[in-house]
């Protein structure tokens, strides 16, 4: 989660709040706020960069740690909108790797 927040460091507040509300991050909390994020970004927010999101988590997704691993698919990949909801679009934007893991989640979309 560092290394995201050092490669986006528009999650940096986000980051801080779950050390303080939280006495530490719980990751899977955490990203939910990251999902919300990207999605906001996708759809003209300017808080982060939703293309560096998905550039680092197809990355770490393809190093296949499964801790890791499966932070992205749970947390993430499964928190992305439906197709009726607004910022649906941003899952053609998936990488080959993640894109792979959402159609095996998410076969419907």
């Amino acid at each position: 989660m560092r290394d995201l927040v050092a490669a986006s460091p528009g999650f940096e507040g986000l980051f801080d709040a779950h050390v303080v509300n939280e006495d530490g991050v719980l990751p899977h909390v955490f990203f939910w706020d990251v999902v919300q994020e990207t999605v906001a970004s996708f759809l003209g927010g300017d808080e982060t960069d939703w293309r560096v999101t998905l550039r680092f988590l197809e990355e770490q997704l393809r190093l296949d740690v499964p801790e890791v691993t499966q932070v992205i698919v749970t947390s993430f990949l499964c928190s992305l909108p439906w197709p009726d909801q607004p910022g649906y679009g941003l899952v053609d934007q998936l990488g080959p790797t993640m894109s792979a893991r959402f159609a095996a989640i998410r076969p419907s979309g």
